[in-house]
């Protein structure tokens, strides 16, 4: 083995030579059990950020450690489409390029670039994916797209259509006038601002007169931040038990500037204390108000374009959102496709001209933005279609209600029976160029015809050439096909044998952000078109993996604007802070921040990123994933890790270089010294508390127990002790060390791999010919160590306890005097225990062995003749004279500072404790840590007393 491991070049060959060999595909061997894991597709939007790096990890643990138990591991690829994303990517892009609009540039060229983006940019992703080191099965990549997945989202789409579940009705909907399409409620951001409330006159009618300019000198005032939708008024609505207006239920008003007559209505939803106690109602522009249209059968009127201005006619429709072609008013002329803010502006003043205006009032109004373009959203009636999930939520509902589908953390359960509680029918059309374009055709006369194609339509319809059909321009919401994603990525609809064998999928690894989006849509549709041989729904996946949303270190959530992002190729390679800050200015969304982001960067990494390979990478994101909403990203964490990567390397050189072959095979000589039985008992514990951590998704657990065992255990005592022993230790005892280190060292590989693959593979390679799976040509495919329920000894463990105590009792004494470690020293007893002289006299020739002991002594006779060191250990006196370079003074000045310090320590932690409000109000674990620390302090300060003493 190499002096150093070299990451960077190791980690690229050894990812080629595992996909070369095909071994990250499953066998389909029928007599195995099988594990399947769908990977949620990236958005093919742009490069993958630290967040993807997080979960991929947590997968790739889980396919490695089940593929290692001896299953049939499938890990499906993918990548998604991202209609409105991509759409807006591109024409960003071809804005700044082409200087031409997204309609100047046209829908077929459009259609094509987007097909160039997505070839490199899935270059770009899956090039990040390997660098990751993901097992998954790349002879089976999907994209949303793909002919065999568009397939499948037709088929979905028609047998809905057929069962009635999809239909096509104007509705209100969440309308993007930048974008021009409707957005999901879960698309659309509410932000709090100071805006103004206009206060407007409303004549009412003299019922009695038939001439609406003889009406009464009588007006209702109504509040709106809206004064601009009063082109579509069509009532006004008061409470019902409203003391000041009940008695005008019933009677009419006038819009103003335009003269429409409408009804005064009583409704429940007004609030008699706010505003004015009146509200004007506008159902083609209010979510609420067209609750109260559909109430009370109002009209409703569109009076805004698709891209938000005034349109020239106010549109009317009835409650099921069919035309009125007997009134369609006009809208005066000088409002004609206005912006909304300019029009605005003008009707404030035609009403102050008309004396129609009250007062104005600056207010804090909610405001709905898109998530994507950041423009203000607009209720807006248009027709679309929609998906009716009421009976596909019910089955959802009971899956997890029952236990069949399971999330992790637990409390996910209640955001996703929230929601699902309240559904309401599913928008999926888009007004989209890139997407799924929805298998609808119309004839002239707009009857509606579903197919897979055109052909297919006229073939099922029997519709001669004649008849002239054209498709719905819309595309299906990208959440409609990633609905899907679970069955149609294997195969569906046709019976494939990775459906029959991996359908239903054992885990899906998630963000809580998308439990809405994706998880709740994927249970609904999975259930609904996945059925076992008696016809009952089969769940898409049995585990729910919640993860937390991975924060910078001062918690904030990475975004391009805080300029916070890290690439997780930036960490593996490594970058240079100049290249770090241009990464990170470029192509800002606020240029003013730029300074800013400047100096935070210098300040959090001041010398650019370190490299620090893949393994340290994972293994950083597997110890942060804890079950907490929000994970802060350690890099100091990050650097310890790739430090525990090169303890691993450098503990596996030292045992390649003291196992001999000869000596390993067929040794009959062979015995274990107390080192050798508690390494082998230790590492069998390790085995089940891992496991049982991996089997209970705490990846954060699994990562502390084998970095402790490594780290503490493995390298810095059991190495230790096996260093200085094989030098001085029979041949029979030299033959069970050897076996002892290279079948520890060999196990604690298969252990790791799953986290670490990279560089445990490397290590195993170079032990192969010493391994007991030599057959084998990958660490990946060798069997996961079991727990052998029968291989116990505590007296050993509580043994080595004492042995560890003293080891590490010596090794500062040397380190203190300045002695090296071969030079003998002898140590005495003094007032022990039965129990320690038994110890003494079963581990003295050990002890003397392994830490260069002349002499271990039950008499305290000759050092009395001697200056000495005192240690309290297992109620018994430990005596070491002081020999070497030793400055008395100098040690006795350190001591008497610990004690001070120790001091301030524990009156730090009584005081704390003695804090009524601490004890009240924090968790049970942090008081009982607190009188843990403050224990601890204690007992260490009674031992700097005592050495005081012995130094003065």
């Amino acid at each position: 083995m190499k002096k150093y491991f070299d990451p960077i070049n190791v980690e690229k060959e050894l990812y080629i030579f595992w996909e070369k060999n095909g071994y990250f595909k499953p066998s389909l061997d029928v007599n195995k059990s099988n594990f399947c894991i769908i990977l949620p597709p990236p958005n093919i939007t742009g490069h993958l950020h630290i967040g993807h790096a997080f979960q991929y990890t947590i997968m790739d643990i889980l396919i490695r450690y089940h593929r290692m138990q001896g299953k049939n591991t499938f890990w499906q690829v993918g990548t998604d489409h991202a209609g409105i994303a991509t759409q807006i990517v591109l024409e960003k892009k071809i804005l700044l390029e082409d200087k031409k609009t997204i309609r100047e540039y046209g829908k077929e060229n459009f259609i094509k670039k987007a097909w160039e983006w997505k070839k490199n940019s899935v270059r770009n992703i899956t090039h990040q994916m390997r660098r990751l080191g993901i097992s998954v099965d790349w002879t089976k990549e999907k994209f949303t797209l793909d002919r065999d997945i568009s397939d499948s989202v037709k088929e979905a789409f028609i047998i809905l259509y057929n069962q009635k579940l999809i239909y096509k009705r104007k509705k209100l909907v969440n309308w993007d006038p930048v974008l021009k399409t409707v957005i999901s409620d879960l698309e659309v951001q509410n932000r709090d601002i100071i805006g103004k409330m206009w206060y407007i006159k409303y004549t009412l009618i003299n019922e009695d007169s038939d001439d609406i300019n003889k009406t009464e000198n009588q007006y209702l005032i109504i509040a709106t931040t809206r004064p601009e939708t009063l082109f579509g008024d069509t009532a006004i609505a008061v409470h019902p038990e409203d003391v000041r207006y009940c008695n005008l239920i019933g009677k009419k008003v006038l819009v103003p500037l335009i003269n429409r007559i409408i009804p005064i209505i009583g409704d429940n939803f007004v609030q008699i204390k706010k505003g004015t106690g009146c509200v004007k109602v506008t159902p083609a522009h209010d979510f609420n108000d067209f609750e109260i249209g559909l109430r009370h059968n109002l009209p409703m009127i569109n009076i805004l374009t698709p891209d938000g201005n005034i349109s020239h006619i106010a549109e009317e429709y009835d409650i099921n959102g069919n035309p009125s072609f007997y009134y369609n008013e006009k809208i005066p002329f000088k409002f004609h496709n206005i912006n909304k803010f300019v029009a605005r502006k003008m009707i404030v003043d035609e009403l102050i001209k008309h004396k129609k205006l009250e007062k104005i009032k600056v207010t804090r109004l909610t405001i709905s933005y898109g998530d994507r373009s950041n423009s203000i959203i607009e209720p807006l009636l248009t027709d679309q279609w929609y998906l009716n999930i009421s009976l596909l939520a019910k089955q959802a509902l009971q899956a997890v209600r029952s236990g069949d589908i399971k999330f992790i953390p637990k409390q996910y359960e209640n955001i996703y029976f929230s929601w699902m509680k309240n559904i309401q029918d599913w928008c999926i059309s888009r007004q989209l160029w890139w997407g799924h374009q929805i298998p609808v055709w119309y004839d002239e006369n707009d009857n509606i015809y579903v197919g897979h194609s055109e052909q297919d339509v006229r073939k099922i319809h029997e519709l001669s050439d004649n008849i002239k059909l054209t498709q719905d321009n819309n595309v299906l919401d990208t959440w409609f096909s990633s609905g899907l994603w679970i069955f149609s990525s294997l195969g569906w609809p046709k019976n494939t044998s990775f459906l029959k064998n991996f359908y239903s999928t054992d885990v899906i690894v998630s963000g809580f952000d998308i439990i809405f989006f994706w998880i709740a849509r994927m249970i609904m549709l999975s259930m609904h078109f996945m059925k076992d041989h008696r016809g009952r729904s089969k769940v898409p996946f049995k585990i729910v993996y919640i993860t937390g949303l991975i924060c910078d270190e001062n918690g904030k959530k990475m975004s391009k604007s805080e300029g916070n992002v890290i690439d997780p190729l930036d960490m593996i390679d490594g970058i240079t802070l100049s290249d770090l800050i241009k990464k990170r200015t470029n192509s800002m969304l606020q240029p003013k921040l730029k300074n800013q982001i400047c100096q935070q960067t210098k300040r959090v990494f001041p010398h650019g990123i370190i490299a620090t390979g893949t393994d340290a990478l994972r293994f950083t994101c597997a110890a942060l994933a804890s079950p907490t909403r929000y994970i802060n990203w350690s890099v100091s964490r990050l650097n310890g890790y790739r430090n525990f990567c090169n303890k691993l390397w450098n503990a596996s050189r030292f045992v390649l270089m003291n196992i001999d072959k000869n000596q390993l095979v067929n040794n009959k000589e062979t015995s274990l010294s107390v080192a050798d039985h508690w390494i082998l008992l230790t590492l069998n514990m390790v085995v089940k508390k891992y496991r049982y951590a991996l089997d209970t998704y705490r990846f954060d657990i699994a990562s502390n127990i084998l970095y402790d065992f490594v780290w503490n255990k493995f390298c810095d005592l059991y190495i230790e002790l096996s260093k200085s022993f094989i030098t001085v230790c029979s041949s029979s005892e030299l033959s069970g060390t050897r076996n002892t280190l290279l079948y520890v060292l060999e196990s604690i590989l298969y252990l790791l791999h799953p986290i670490i693959p990279f560089i445990t593979e490397e290590i195993w390679q170079k032990i192969r010919l010493f391994s007991r799976y030599k057959h084998i040509d990958t660490i990946m495919l060798c069997p996961f160590p079991k727990y052998d329920l029968n291989f116990k000894n505590n007296i050993i463990i509580e043994d080595m306890k004492w042995i560890k105590t003293i080891m590490l009792i010596i090794r500062q004494y040397r380190v203190n005097m300045k002695l090296s470690h071969k030079i003998l020293i002898p140590i005495y007893f003094c007032n022990f225990n039965l129990k320690t002289y038994e110890l003494i006299k079963k581990y003295e020739i050990y002890l003397n062995k392994v830490l260069y002991l002349e002499n271990i002594y039950t008499s305290s006779t000759e050092i009395n003749k001697l200056p000495f060191l005192s240690y309290t250990i297992t109620g018994s006196e430990l005596l070491i004279p002081i020999l070497g370079c030793f400055s008395k003074e100098k040690e006795l000045k350190k001591v008497i500072n610990n004690i001070f310090k120790n001091d301030l320590k524990i009156n730090k932690l009584q005081k704390r404790l003695s804090n009524k409000d601490f004890l009240k109000h924090a968790p049970d674990e942090i008081v009982e840590k607190t009188k843990e620390s403050l224990k601890r302090c204690q007992l260490d300060q009674i031992q700097l007393l005592l050495k005081k003493k012995q130094l003065v």
